[in-house]
């Protein structure tokens, strides 16, 4: 089975956390945390901010690891790396690559369908309660 590594960014903002839903793809209309792809030879922390940067046109400060994800997807085996992060301040995301984006509390983040490896961390972030 093909494996996938990518990163996500988990940002806070005022006590609220942005999710991102996909507007591309075979996951089209379900949310997820933003983030990509690893690219050889960038670490973790520099993939995400290149990610962000290309996907939602802000800076952001990435923090400490919040949890990794493994999850087998029909078609290949995901390493997701979530990294707790804030905004730059001044910064507004702009979206290129999702069709909606909403700032949700913790009790807001089962309002919406996510993405399966990403209910995973909405799990997690409930229950240490960041």
């Amino acid at each position: 089975m093909k494996n996938i590594e990518v990163v996500a960014a988990i940002v806070f903002s005022e006590g609220r956390i942005f999710a991102t839903q996909r507007g591309y793809g075979e996951f089209s209309g379900l949310w997820e945390f933003p983030g990509g792809k690893i690219e050889f030879g960038e670490t973790p922390q520099q993939a995400l901010v290149r990610e962000i940067s290309e996907e939602l046109d802000i800076e952001i400060e990435v923090g400490t690891l919040i949890e990794t994800v493994e999850y087998d997807y029909p078609a290949f085996h995901l390493s997701m790396h979530c990294f707790k992060c804030g905004l730059v301040p001044g910064q507004v995301p702009y979206l290129r690559e999702h069709s909606a984006a909403k700032w949700l509390s913790l009790s807001e983040l089962e309002t919406v369908e996510w993405l399966p490896a990403d209910i995973e961390v909405v799990r997690k972030l409930k229950n240490i309660g960041c």
